[in-house]
């Protein structure tokens, strides 16, 4: 009888991840095996409290009950049909996730990149339909410091070099604007124009939120000039900013939305571009599709997400909680934090770059039990699930204050 292989324990896991995984992430070096709530555990046992929450995908926790139990039961009857035939999940999944967002149609698809390059391909249908823009010529206003995704076409239009050495040649058609600047916009936008694509929140440069008006101003000129406002919530929807869209703060109603990351459950990936009817009704059979977009099991666990939102109890739990977080960072302000923005449940925090780099902060913190994710220089993100509790969060603060003074 053979024995059974022993377990291999998390150094040699990641050693063994060298040579046969592309070297195209560089994550902590913790091993994740097992998770629930706001908590993760290593192949040895180690508990860490998890304050990224896979950069919003995991609004809900790890293993949700309900996003559990809506999984496994859909397991149990049909799992994927494609889009060649109808299934019975997909309607009320479009019909629910409309009535949240206040918009009437849906295009689904998987990955919060597929949402953004089926956005772009819509405004640009939409142009030559509807506007009347000449073949070839529609133009896609754009923000620098943007973060949409890592596809091709999407790292035409970042402005980090990172994402775009190498990767060559771009695609041509959009024009990159400072963010939270309603006057380089307007200059920007003229008769080719088919949309303005922005976060209305800018998480990987550092959780950058735009002045009071911003929002109004984008959307009041994208009506005035006759183009498209196409908000990219992959990250700061569904709940993170303590309002179901981030640009609810300011009572917008983008023509765009594009969806994702939290709208799987941490679960499966599903992503989704909601919209006015005029808008998505610019595509017919057989000018985009998706294998996996819509699939049954993707359209119950996201239905089970919807259900989660439409009470507002996470909404209401993202602000109330976005106080603690908020309120225990000014207290760091000065004794090693240089500075934060956060909007309910997510902050960039800049820490003094004496103390260390946003990676030598998050290893730190990672040896006190707290995992986050840096971002460029010395700022790292906090992003906790939305089932965190304010003592969990006080103890990460807690965690914070001892690498900082350390």
């Amino acid at each position: 009888m053979t024995a059974p292989a022993r377990a291999r324990t998390s150094a040699e896991l990641i050693e063994a991840e060298g040579p046969v995984l592309a070297h195209n992430y560089h994550p902590l070096p913790v091993v994740v095996a097992r998770a629930e709530g706001a908590w993760v555990e290593d192949v040895e046992g180690r508990r860490y409290l998890d304050m990224l929450a896979g950069y919003s995908a995991l609004n809900f926790g790890h293993r949700h009950p309900a996003l559990i139990e809506a999984a496994h039961r859909q397991l149990d009857r049909l799992t994927l049909t494609s889009r060649a035939f109808h299934n019975d999940r997909l309607a009320e999944f479009a019909e629910r996730l409309a009535a949240l967002t206040g918009l009437e149609m849906v295009l689904p698809m998987n990955t919060g990149a597929e949402a953004v390059e089926s956005g772009i391909k819509v405004a640009r249908k939409w142009a030559y339909d509807v506007k009347g823009v000449p073949a070839d010529r529609a133009t896609i206003v754009v923000a620098a410091d943007n973060f949409h995704g890592r596809t091709t076409t999407i790292v035409s239009f970042s402005t980090d070099e990172t994402a775009r050495a190498g990767f060559g040649p771009f695609t041509p058609g959009f024009r990159i604007v400072p963010y939270n600047d309603l006057a380089a916009l307007e200059a920007a936008v003229d008769e080719t124009t088919a949309a303005v694509l922005i976060e209305p929140i800018q998480g990987e440069a550092g959780v950058l939120i735009p002045d009071d008006g911003y929002l109004t101003g984008v959307r009041e000129l994208t009506r005035r000039k006759g183009c498209l406002f196409v908000a990219d919530e992959i990250q700061s929807g569904l709940g993170r900013t303590g309002r179901t869209l981030a640009v609810d703060h300011e009572d917008v109603v983008p023509d765009v939305l594009l969806l994702g990351k939290a709208l799987g459950g941490g679960i499966v990936p599903v992503s989704a571009v909601v919209a006015r009817r005029e808008v998505l009704g610019v595509l017919h059979p057989g000018e985009h599709g998706s294998t996996f977009g819509g699939n049954p099991l993707a359209a119950a666990v996201g239905t089970a997400v919807v259900e989660l939102l439409e009470s507002g109890d996470f909404q209401r739990r993202a602000a109330e909680l976005g106080v603690v977080l908020r309120d225990g960072l000014t207290e760091l302000v000065g004794n090693g934090v240089a500075g934060f923005r956060s909007r309910g449940l997510w902050a960039g925090v800049d820490v003094d770059p004496a103390i260390g780099t946003g990676r030598e902060i998050g290893e730190r913190l990672m040896r006190e039990g707290v995992l986050v994710k840096d971002t460029h220089g010395s700022t790292i993100r906090l992003a906790p699930p939305l089932t965190v509790t304010a003592e969990e969060l006080r103890s990460a603060l807690g965690a914070l204050e001892k690498v900082l003074g350390a």
